[in-house]
């Protein structure tokens, strides 16, 4: 029998609809694993375990009275430190933040209390989530709960490491180049990053510029990630870029997959360097769709050279942000942000002109990409899990790769906004996590997922690390 802390979040809801777990004893359980896994991890950095408890007790009674607890039914969740939280300091990850309480949750924390969850905490990020490791000079470094030495990944690297050592069945988290995916796949997890839009954002203090960040979920299970979905999408007047629903559950047509459908699979986009273990792990992953009845082909296209036009992209949204305060907070942030914030002002008409012809070659190509198949796999990561304190790696099997050739394949869809996940393709000999990466065409969350559940009845990942 599955142990409580790795069940599913579906699981949990049925036993407590079922009232053979109540959501006391859910939360009691919870708090505990926290309390004894939490400190060689450092995956939450902040708690609310009395309200939490409180509310547990809360529902148990309403639910005793008949009263529906909602289709998350009382799961803890916790909530990277990124987002508000009512009544908690959403800190960033940054020091001149470390006593932002606020007073409002965000759309997506207050639509998962609707539907019956309860926020247990705050997962650790970098700074303002800008790193694909874990670590920040307020609450230090989060470590993977497969090697300690190695990074969970960021930056919703808190949240993967939660959920790998069974703290929390369900984390939210946060992706504007591979923030969910890059962790899930070094933590051995689910990762969604939904089309741009799916899920709303805010409220914030000043509307998105650059159409790329995205929230969705981090979970053990493709089950639980749709669940979620269904619990948080649809517009909300606080991001008018967000959509509407689409009238029917993520969960429910999870067995709906298409069958016989055309898939491409691109080991490098053209333009990448992968570890040597990792490929096979990936390839023969990518053939377990072959398997199931589908037609999985080599693509040798490439897409458009587009890091330095997503990087330009991302320092300028960040200080879009908070430049009304960056003077009087530049003492305190960590030099390398600072640098780039400070290159985003530097910014010209042109190089905006240059950046949106690049996205405009990224969609042609993909465009027409969509038009010969039905879903692109590739792998998530290069390699696997490099150190907790970093840096990423600068070289792959001895040949040197560019700064973000060490997360090569997971922003140039975040420009794109195409829904994209990861699930996990198997071990290395050194025990740790690979993934493959399956992209949708843009509004197909329902596809990526159908696909995704597919994989994982074929190939499912059911063990965990022994922390």
């Amino acid at each position: 029998m599955t142990s409580i802390h790795y069940k599913s979040a579906l699981e949990l809801v049925g036993l407590i609809r079922s009232k053979d777990l109540s959501p006391v004893e859910l939360m009691e359980e919870t708090l505990r694993r926290i309390e004894t896994v939490n400190p060689a991890l450092n995956a939450f950095v902040a708690m609310r375990a009395e309200q939490a408890m409180e509310e547990a007790k809360g529902l148990g009674e309403r639910i005793a009275s008949g009263i529906d607890p909602g289709p998350l039914a009382g799961i803890p969740v916790g909530v990277k430190d990124l987002e508000d939280v009512k009544g908690m300091v959403t800190s960033f990850g940054s020091i001149p933040f470390k006593d932002n309480v606020v007073y409002q949750d965000s759309v997506q924390v207050a639509r998962l209390r609707s539907a019956g969850a309860i926020i247990v905490g705050k997962t650790n990020t970098p700074e303002f989530g800008f790193t694909g490791f874990t670590k920040n000079r307020l609450y230090g470094v989060t470590r993977n709960p497969w090697n300690r030495e190695r990074t969970p990944g960021g930056s919703s690297g808190g949240a993967a490491a939660a959920i790998a050592a069974g703290m929390t069945p369900l984390v939210t988290g946060s992706d504007a180049g591979g923030s969910i995916r890059i962790p899930a796949c070094y933590s051995g997890c689910f990762g969604l990053k939904p089309t741009y839009g799916r899920i709303p954002l805010g409220p914030v203090p000043l509307l998105l510029m650059t159409r790329t960040w995205t929230l969705g979920p981090l979970t053990r299970s493709v089950g639980d990630a749709a669940l979620y979905l269904d619990c948080v999408a649809g517009h909300h007047p606080a991001d008018p870029g967000s959509l509407p629903p689409l009238g029917f559950s993520y969960l429910k047509s999870l067995k709906n997959l298409p069958p016989g459908l055309k898939i491409g699979f691109s080991p490098t986009l053209g333009y990448a360097r992968v570890q040597k273990e990792i490929m096979a792990l990936v390839e023969k992953a990518a053939n377990s769709f072959e398997q199931m009845g589908h037609h999985v082909e080599i693509w040798d296209g490439k897409l458009p050279e587009v890091s330095q036009a997503w990087s330009d992209l991302m320092n300028w949204e960040l200080y879009g942000q908070i430049h009304q305060d960056l003077e009087r907070i530049r003492p305190e942030l960590g030099r390398t942000l600072v640098k780039s914030l400070d290159s985003a002002r530097d910014l010209s008409i042109n190089d905006h002109l240059k950046i949106q012809e690049i996205r405009t070659e990224l969609n042609r190509v993909l465009w027409e990409y969509f038009e010969r198949f039905d879903l692109l796999l590739t792998p998530t990561m290069p390699t696997e899990a490099f150190a907790a304190k970093g840096p990423p790696p600068a070289e792959i099997d001895g040949h040197p790769i560019p700064l973000l050739g060490a997360v090569a394949f997971t922003y140039p869809f975040n420009l794109s906004g195409h829904p994209a996940a990861t699930v996990r393709a198997g071990l290395t000999e050194s025990g740790l996590p690979a993934g493959l990466q399956l992209i949708g065409p843009r509004y197909r969350d329902d596809l990526v997922l159908q696909a995704a559940y597919a994989y994982e009845q074929a190939c499912p990942w059911d063990e965990w690390p022994d922390v």
